[in-house]
């Protein structure tokens, strides 16, 4: 074989491999990105979790929040403030992650009193009680329930409940979405599907504002 066909075969080789990357990889900057997104928009997902508002509500929260997290105690009652202020604008999803030592037991709880239908009043009750139960940010599972008494919990109910297959398996996709979402602290909000830039009760109030006058 002279060097001319040497060359012509060595370019063809070169054409061939640059082809063949091409329809392998040429849409990586679209396919990857599409597929991350639809990855992304699947985790945040919450047909699951506890929702207040009305689902064609302009702007959709979903927050996830550590029952121990003083700081998700904190902000709670101000996104409830701004929904009785707009209550037809605002719909809130709450997904549960167990950052604090021990506090698989009080998101167990919460899960469990979904079936009773006494979930909002669970939340809102151990998020204004944490000081009972949480000491020096490590849950003490023995006082998590006398906290709850106010609330009119079946108690036998509620712990039979807790440990049964759906509740363990809402707990696990949390925990899972909370993953692929690369929440990492409490409380992580999104809005309409827009994470915070940084943390701050201002920067929720402002991405909820750019959202409401879209």
């Amino acid at each position: 074989m002279n060097n001319d066909n040497i060359r012509t075969g060595l370019l063809a080789a070169a054409l061939g491999g640059l082809l063949l990357a091409t329809l392998l990889y040429g849409c990586g900057d679209s396919q990857p990105s599409q597929a991350e997104d639809d990855v992304r928009q699947a985790a945040l997902a919450s047909e699951h979790s506890p929702t207040l508002g009305p689902p064609d509500a302009k702007v959709h929260i979903v927050e996830f929040l550590d029952p121990a997290c003083g700081t998700c105690a904190l902000f709670y009652p101000m996104v409830k403030g701004w929904m009785a202020d707009i209550p037809d604008e605002i719909r809130l999803s709450v997904r549960h992650v167990a950052f604090h030592d021990g506090v698989d037991y009080a998101v167990r709880v919460l899960e469990a009193s979904r079936n009773q239908g006494k979930y909002w009043e669970t939340l809102e009750t151990l998020l204004a009680s944490q000081r009972q139960w949480v000491n020096n940010h490590i849950v003490q599972p023995d006082s998590v329930l006398p906290a709850l008494a106010g609330v009119g919990l079946d108690m036998d109910q509620l712990q039979a409940d807790m440990s049964s297959a759906e509740v363990l398996e809402r707990i696990e996709k949390d925990m899972q979405d909370s993953k692929v979402l690369k929440v990492v602290a409490t409380p992580e909000y999104f809005v309409n599907g827009r994470q915070l830039p940084s943390f701050g009760q201002e920067q929720l109030a402002n991405l909820v504002r750019e959202e409401l006058q879209k």
